[in-house]
């Protein structure tokens, strides 16, 4: 006898023929013309309790292999597309080419928030794709945790936790819609920074699965499946298993170089601090002289190879003076992991200056 969900060949020889399951479509609410609204909850990017943070169907999260330092705040990051439109890839190190009505999600958030230990979200960042280019949307998250609004005008929010028995605090920075501008442009033209190829090709644990990141993106639709096979992955600043060199050029790169590349925010400083461009020793200011000075510091050198206590870069990392730090924007505190990673970087370095 011939079973209706096989394809009859005979009665002993049955080829699976299962009827195909209905396709997924995403509960997100999104009008192109509508957008940004007023509030965070009305996309639906989100299901249940809206701090939970449970995306959706379609929303998707990513990591970046390499993660930019923000006053040491966490970071859950979510993409999301309408049907029937993908994003290209151009090259490991440029940002994909996001079709309309791409949405990128990054909520900042604390764990062990004073004084009952729990987790608080400060902020949901929105990056939307619309015809005349990419449009910033801040949502800023009430006390009790039930909703964010849409405020671009920025503020400082006071935060203290406990981690490792010690209690920090800090004047969070959430960001006006000018300060977003300032880190993310080329030109004038507003861009996303992390999401490219060399910094998504790594794998991530879905909950039910774990794939690599750009897989998972063709997967959804999100992605054509061009991209090469070779990409090469930008290396986390904080894997100890590679080498300092890489590591410390993988630090400049998504914490500094958004703003010291070309047509960005500080082109016009003597250093590029790209992945690419830093292969090159005098792009990330090794023996380069500083076009500018700082009196009675005795820094000669961007990076004066074996002597931190002599170079820019370090300084300006090191310190959380509003007129000397760097980077400029979207930190007030020390990093002192990353501090510590290029100051051995620099006192690793052994060439001569003349």
């Amino acid at each position: 006898m011939c079973i209706s969900f096989y394809s009859c060949a005979s009665d002993d020889d049955y080829i699976p023929n299962p009827t195909p399951e209905p396709e997924q479509t995403s509960p997100v609410n999104f009008n192109i013309d509508e957008v940004p609204y007023q509030t965070l909850s009305e996309y639906n990017f989100f299901d249940g309790i809206l701090k939970e943070l449970n995306p959706v169907y379609g929303v998707v999260p990513y990591e970046l292999s390499s993660p930019l330092f923000s006053d040491y705040a966490h970071k859950k990051r979510f993409i999301w597309m309408p049907d029937n439109v993908s994003a290209n890839y151009i090259s490991d190190g440029d940002i994909l080419d996001f079709p309309i009505g791409t949405v990128l999600i990054k909520n900042f958030y604390y764990e062990n928030v004073l004084p009952d230990n729990y987790t608080k979200i400060i902020e949901t960042r929105l990056m939307i794709k619309k015809a005349e280019g990419w449009v910033f949307a801040e949502y800023i998250w009430n006390e009790e945790q039930t909703e964010a609004d849409f405020d671009l005008n920025g503020r400082d929010v006071y935060i203290q936790w406990n981690e490792n028995s010690i209690t920090n605090s800090v004047n969070f920075r959430v960001p006006s819609g000018a300060e977003c501008h300032t880190c993310h442009k080329t030109g004038d033209v507003s861009i996303p920074i992390g999401p490219k190829p060399r910094n998504l090709n790594k794998l991530f644990n879905y909950g039910n699965e774990t794939k690599n990141q750009l897989q998972k993106w063709v997967e959804m639709g999100y992605l054509e499946d061009t991209y090469p096979d070779d990409i090469v992955s930008l290396p986390s600043w904080d894997d100890v298993s590679q080498p300092l060199n890489l590591r410390a050029r993988s630090y400049l790169d998504i914490n500094c170089a958004h703003c010291h590349s070309e047509e960005a925010h500080c082109a016009y400083r003597p250093v590029r601090f790209d992945f690419e461009s830093s292969a090159l020793p005098i792009n990330l200011g090794i023996c380069v002289e500083p076009d500018t000075e700082i009196p009675g510091s005795g820094l000669t050198h961007i990076v004066n190879p074996g002597s931190y206590g002599r170079s820019v870069l370090y300084y300006r990392m090191n310190s959380v003076e509003e007129s000397e730090r760097m980077p400029l924007l979207g930190r007030t505190l020390k990093h002192q992991e990353g501090v510590q990673l290029i100051e051995e970087w620099i006192n690793s370095l052994t060439m001569q200056c003349n």
